[in-house]
């Protein structure tokens, strides 16, 4: 049994409108909500998982095993890289290639509703993850869909309506790697070369149980641990050999934001983002990543000595207002002292994980000079010049909204309606009003970074501008991507941002949200509908 209290209130509420549900007219709906239970009898498959959301124990630290939600999967149809499981509480790492046809069977045995979001990935409406679909105990939900990404990093989580914080903190995400032709021909490291980092921050208490508090506080600020996990495990060391690695780096946490730098001040360098592999690499001091965002990094542990290391760190940033304390001791002694991050910054070094030389080898790949070719879209390509798409962040009687409004299942505005095969310009900023001139706690809030997710394609970034003058974005300014396909993006406090977005191949209910989980939970999120 797990120590998790389940909201009976909640679940009776999803039971409640998925019987309504059923019950409306298919012409009052974007599209059929009722849950996709069965498999369809002409999608042939070319991979097919069972794939299980479930309460588990897993042995983290000495003594008790921890107690966890965790998917397991099981393949049933395809090749058998298909499914790598991790030794942590993650769920499997999935393999799939460009072009194949893939069917997952969802299964939900939690005591709450629980519904799966295919973070990155091009599909319909219906195999999205929209919370709409969210399943009870003992249900099925079939996901079935084509691979139209390219080579890149995603990943998979619970989407719950107002769970996803906590059932992603207890374990309920996994990576999802996608490969294909253009990729293959780069040569880059792979197999053992090919490392996944899922970074998350959990706090633990004395019987070595996860400790997640939604209290007020926790919920406005998002909830920041005090123990840094990789890969759902404990263990921070990491043994190479002294040739290039490819590094697939999640930031998986609920609300930390991480700026990424080595110890001795090597460069950064940056071979892919969210979505996909960069056109040609990126040297850079630092990499900030948002929860939610993906970055793939080479790293050359060549010449270095046997029994050396090369520490990947979280690096001090300033925030816009006074941090909301620091330091802090890890629950139950494990692992020492780490800086606490606000709110809105971090003051203190916090190690990631820990490259360990082990071993000499001779022969390396070499850094590619260019990666995939990426037409950049211009503004020439915005199907309709005369409009801007907004996305605006504001709060309200202590609730963050976007464009003025919280989250209702299928609810849309008129500005958040959607041509089908259309790409458009979508400004996301900070409301200037509502703040209570700037001071107090709503102030303070709304000068919080925001990471926002759009489901659907990825989308490139246009421009960036920063209307406030001051130091603390000087602190994170050089560690932003904006040359690749991204679908999180992190907006500063006083920042302006547009972004390009084609809207392709599906039509219906695609949400937009703040990645910080526990705003999620509190209704930032809306819908844009694409008809």
């Amino acid at each position: 049994m797990t120590n998790i209290n389940y909201p009976r209130r909640r679940f009776l509420e999803y039971t409640a409108f998925g019987t309504l549900l059923a019950l409306l007219p298919k012409a009052l709906l974007a599209e059929n909500p009722v849950p996709n239970s069965k498999p369809s009898s002409t999608f042939n498959p070319d991979v097919e998982i069972d794939l299980v959301a479930q309460a588990a124990e897993v042995g983290i630290y000495r003594g008790a095993k921890t107690q966890v939600l965790q998917y397991q999967g099981k393949l049933i149809k395809g090749p058998q890289s298909t499914l790598k499981t991790l030794r942590g509480y993650l769920g499997p790492v999935m393999n799939f290639q460009q072009g194949q046809k893939v069917r997952i069977n969802f299964y939900n045995q939690l005591a709450e509703p629980c519904i799966t979001h295919w973070h990155g990935m091009h599909v319909p409406q219906a195999m999205d993850g929209h919370p709409m679909y969210a399943i009870a105990r003992g249900e099925r939900y079939v996901y079935e869909f084509e691979v139209k990404n390219p080579a890149g990093t995603n990943w998979y989580h619970s989407h719950t309506h107002e769970l996803t914080g906590s059932q992603v903190y207890h374990g309920l995400a996994g990576l999802l790697i996608i490969s294909d032709e253009a990729e293959r021909k780069l040569e880059l490291p792979s197999n053992e070369y090919d490392l996944p980092i899922v970074i998350q921050d959990r706090s633990f208490d004395r019987e070595n149980q996860f400790r997640f508090s939604s209290n007020r506080h926790n919920r406005m600020r998002g909830f920041l641990g005090d123990t840094i996990m990789i890969n759902g495990q404990s263990d921070h060391i990491i043994p190479v050999k002294t040739r290039a690695y490819r590094l697939r780096i999640l930031n998986g946490s609920n609300a930390r934001v991480y700026k990424l730098g080595w110890d001795d001040g090597t460069s950064v360098t940056a071979i892919g983002t969210d979505g996909g592999l960069l056109a040609k690499p990126q040297n850079m001091p630092y990499v900030m990543l948002a929860p939610a965002e993906r970055v793939e990094l080479w790293v050359d542990f060549s010449g270095r000595k046997t029994g050396s290391e090369l520490v990947l760190q979280s690096l001090p940033y300033l925030g816009s207002h006074m941090a909301m304390g620091r330091g802090g001791m890890m629950g139950g002694g494990m692992g020492g002292m780490m800086g606490m991050m606000g709110g809105f910054g971090q003051d203190e070094v916090i190690d990631i994980v820990k490259f360990q030389i082990a071993e000499q080898v001779s022969d390396s790949p070499k850094l590619p000079t260019e990666l995939i070719p990426m037409r950049r879209l211009t503004e020439r390509d915005i199907s309709q010049p005369d409009r801007t798409v907004p996305i605006a962040v504001g709060m309200r009687h202590m609730n963050f909204q976007l464009n003025g409004r919280t989250f209702e299942m299928q609810d849309y505005i008129e500005s958040e309606k959607i041509p089908l095969n259309s790409i458009q310009r979508i400004k996301i900023f900070h409301e200037s009003h509502g703040m209570g001139g700037g001071g107090g706690m709503m102030g303070m809030m709304m000068s919080m970074p925001h990471p926002i997710h759009l489901h659907g394609q990825q989308f490139q970034v246009l421009s960036r501008r920063q209307n406030n003058s001051d130091s603390s974005y000087d602190s994170v300014k050089k560690g932003f991507i904006d040359s690749g396909w991204k679908d999180t993006i992190l907006l500063m406090p006083g920042e302006e941002i547009q972004i390009l977005k084609p809207f392709n191949d599906y039509t219906g209910l695609f949400p937009y949200h703040c990645h910080i989980l526990e705003h999620e939970d509190m209704s930032m999120m809306r819908n844009f509908y694409v008809a």
